[in-house]
């Protein structure tokens, strides 16, 4: 499974639930008792799931306060982070998403968010979920494929595509996943399958905001693309990577520019596609 810095989770997932909360209808979340999030990084999604299922907006989990709400991830300086963002009020516990450290139904959702794209085999995460779930099972995954960048500097648009479509060919899990994380539900035996988009939008504008500043020191310095050079290498070859490298640099040091003249802005769609499905009775 491919692991991410706290850094980068908080810039890909940054803002996603600010207003993306229709998108978690179909999890039922007010009438859960037990909840659990694999996979679950940083926390962002365990503590709106908090906030969802007790009804307090606050992310409580103690005795009478409503559902309890368990975060899962295999790295320990993540879960560290998410603990220290929940103030304790949140259970979290160290574990791998395709051997998740709970019996078989011990709740009634399990979850993920961008996790299953990250898996060389998504149907074996899927079918974990499954297991620890007595009810409802849910995926929120991305397609990376589909992601659209609009920007007031004209070279962003096409680096980021072209960018794009060497990491999604070059990657080594499918980060294209979307709604077709359908067919790992169907396959593990999961019913009344449903499937709702969520597109998020990354918005840059001034005044700009001090993640806005380091994104565009990044851009400039090349660090970002760096951050997926072997999957870049791997579509295209050295050659063409240090390429694109010098033409995201250039491109970087015109962002840089615009900021500092007040006259950037760049919005990023990133669609996900929630898909839920539901535990089959045993009897």
């Amino acid at each position: 499974m491919r692991r991410f810095s706290a850094e980068y989770l908080e810039h890909t997932r940054r803002g996603m639930w600010e207003d993306g909360r229709d998108a978690l209808t179909d999890l039922e979340l007010s009438s859960r008792e037990r909840v659990l999030d694999v996979g679950c990084g940083t926390g962002e999604l365990t503590r709106v799931l908090a906030a969802e299922a007790t009804g307090d907006g606050g992310g409580a989990t103690e005795a009478g306060s409503g559902a309890t709400v368990i975060g899962v991830d295999a790295d320990r300086d993540l879960l560290s982070v998410a603990r220290e963002e929940s103030g304790g009020r949140i259970e979290y516990a160290a574990g791998d998403a395709t051997r998740l450290p709970v019996g078989d139904g011990a709740v009634d959702l399990a979850v993920c968010q961008a996790l299953l794209i990250n898996l060389p085999d998504p149907t074996a995460g899927v079918r974990e979920l499954a297991r620890a779930s007595s009810d409802l099972v849910a995926a929120v995954e991305p397609d990376n494929a589909d992601v659209r960048v609009a920007s007031t500097v004209d070279a962003e648009e096409r680096l980021e595509r072209e960018a794009r479509e060497a990491y999604v060919a070059g990657v080594d899990t499918d980060v294209a996943l979307g709604d077709r994380v359908r067919e790992a539900f169907d396959e593990v035996g999961l019913t009344d399958v449903r499937t709702r988009r969520y597109v998020h939008e990354k918005r840059t504008e001034p005044p700009y905001a001090e993640a806005a500043l380091r994104s565009a020191a990044r851009k400039a310095s090349g660090a970002g693309l760096a951050d997926h050079r072997d999957e870049l290498v791997s579509a295209t070859s050295e050659a063409a990577y240090d390429d694109l490298r010098g033409r995201w640099r250039e491109m970087g040091r015109e962002v840089v520019a615009a900021i500092g003249s007040g006259e950037y802005e760049r919005v990023e769609y990133v669609p996900f596609d929630v898909t839920v499905g539901r535990v089959p009775d045993g009897d």
